[in-house]
């Protein structure tokens, strides 16, 4: 099956790019109702073939869209020089945010196509859909949790069976709470597992965009899930992210290469393009973000000495003028002239033509994760050699050689060894990782809330609640006003969610 034929994406509403096309819309009751246009019962429009690109492809625009912007633009990746990053930028956001990313991107677009997905491979003795389901599943309820704290989980996606589902506290969502029928993240992507080993009367080959009908790659990516989850809570519920880390290191059966990465692929004509394609280099936003001048002084922390400048960092951006053109977070003077020259993110984020890939889990990502688990959890494994390992997996992702890799490693000692107390070891790691995940800012995100690294300082003419950085999204304005059981007011973009600690 050919992406273009998988994907047919159109130009919207302001934060509204590119949509990947829903089966199973939602309707005007705001987030859970079945579009009558798609009956799931009809065999010739919701086969498993036919919902599992759809899955995929959503769950990776809803990555690596507008959220994404957002983000990016909070990890300092970026810059907003127009429009809502400008906003971002300087901590303003409210519920009149994200609401097209909560109604289609997420519950109206992949999750109810999941939900789908699931009942329909089932149906047909299909369990490797059926599992792969699960999986993608887990991992779009995870985003919006992560992203909003408290969500309809246990009662969503039932259409006018329940058009107001309750709101799981997000502890319930992580561990599950068997007294109000709430399965946890973990026991949903382990049941995603199983089906994976059982006979499947269909199996997926090139529907699969992303691994394409390899079993093992999914039982691997499955796995590496469970190891993000973990990792996710590891502050706020340290024993059980312990076990469920020694669980997946038992099992051996994780993502280990690159190759085995998680990667949503798009296509590279025009409708077929990945989210950030045109929302930060080709569309008609793409004048609103521009690469931030901190973020360039951390890759390039001495413009004299070359050898401390990161190999990523042409890899990561271009640089079409003379030298790297940015503005720093928070910035109202008068911006670069002309726009030509700005610095943006370069193909290895958006592909040559917008094709991506749009990265979801990553080898780099488990190693970092073990080597912060083997550091403050007492996990299998060294924390220095699994760090190196981490970085050692980006640049090579870059397309960075050994020979650069070792010299750069060489010259930079900071970089390289792992220092000092537990927190300042912490920090490198994360901060690496940070570094590693340019181009996916809600990984960064997920990260500096659950350990205040990599440190930021906060933009120029901050305002937002009290001048502070988010750490969640406020709940959608929309969502407020149809479903009663959202907090009225709700909670404001300073207030942390659960796994977030301190």
């Amino acid at each position: 099956m050919n992406i273009h034929t998988i994907l047919t994406m159109n130009f919207s509403k302001y934060k509204k790019l590119l949509m990947v096309p829903i089966l199973l819309l939602m309707g005007s009751c705001g987030g859970f109702v079945e579009d009558i246009n798609v009956s799931p019962n009809n065999s010739a429009t919701a086969t498993p073939s036919v919902l599992l690109p759809n899955v995929l492809a959503g769950a990776g625009f809803a990555n690596n869209g507008e959220l994404n912007r957002f983000a990016s633009v909070l990890m300092n990746y970026l810059a907003g020089a127009g429009g809502s990053p400008a906003a971002y930028d300087i901590f303003n956001t409210n519920g009149a945010d994200f609401g097209n990313q909560w109604r289609f991107d997420l519950y109206g677009g992949t999750l109810i196509n999941a939900q789908k997905l699931i009942e329909v491979a089932d149906q047909s003795e299909s369990k490797m859909y059926t599992g792969i389901g699960k999986i993608m599943k887990a991992y779009a309820f995870s985003m919006a949790t992560d992203i909003w704290g408290d969500v309809p989980y246990s009662q969503a996606l039932q259409g006018e069976a329940m058009l107001q589902p309750r709101l799981d506290k997000q502890e319930d969502i992580y561990k599950g709470n068997q007294s109000l029928g709430i399965q946890s993240l973990f026991d949903l992507v382990r049941e995603g597992l199983t089906d994976l080993e059982a006979a499947s009367a269909l199996k997926p080959t090139t529907d699969d965009i992303i691994y394409g009908g390899n079993l093992d790659n999914w039982k691997r990516a499955g796995n590496t899930m469970l190891l993000k989850f973990a990792n996710t809570i590891s502050r706020r519920e340290p024993e059980l992210a312990k076990q469920v880390i020694t669980e997946v290191l038992t099992k051996n059966m994780y993502i280990t290469s690159n190759a085995q990465d998680m990667n949503v692929k798009f296509g590279s004509s025009v409708g077929s393009t990945s989210a950030i394609w045109n929302l930060a280099v080709f569309g008609s936003f793409s004048n609103e973000l521009i690469m931030s001048t901190r973020f360039l002084e951390v890759l390039r922390p001495d413009p004299a000495n070359p050898a401390k400048t990161d190999p990523r960092l042409p890899v990561f951006f271009t640089k079409p003028a003379a030298d790297y053109v940015t503005i720093d977070n928070g910035y109202r003077g008068a911006l670069p002239t002309p726009t030509n020259t700005w610095s943006r993110y370069a193909p290895y984020v958006t592909g040559q033509q917008g094709e991506g890939p749009v990265r979801l889990l990553t080898n780099f990502q488990r190693a970092f994760i073990l080597a912060e688990s083997a550091l403050t959890l007492g996990t299998p494994g060294d924390p220095q050699t699994l760090y190196t390992e981490g970085i050692t997996a980006s640049m090579k992702l870059a397309g960075i050689s050994d020979a650069d890799i070792a010299a750069y490693l060489a010259a930079n000692p900071n970089v390289a060894t792992l220092t000092g107390t537990t927190q300042q070891k912490l920090e490198q790691i994360i901060t690496q990782k940070w570094i590693a995940w340019t181009g996916n800012g809600l990984e960064s995100w997920n990260d500096w809330r659950r350990t205040g690294y990599p440190r930021l300082t906060a933009s120029q003419n901050a305002v937002g609640i009290n001048g502070t950085r988010p750490v969640r999204a406020a709940y959608v304005t929309q969502e407020i006003e149809r479903n009663p059981g959202f907090p009225n007011p709700g909670p404001q973009s300073n207030e942390r969610v659960w796994w977030d600690v301190d």
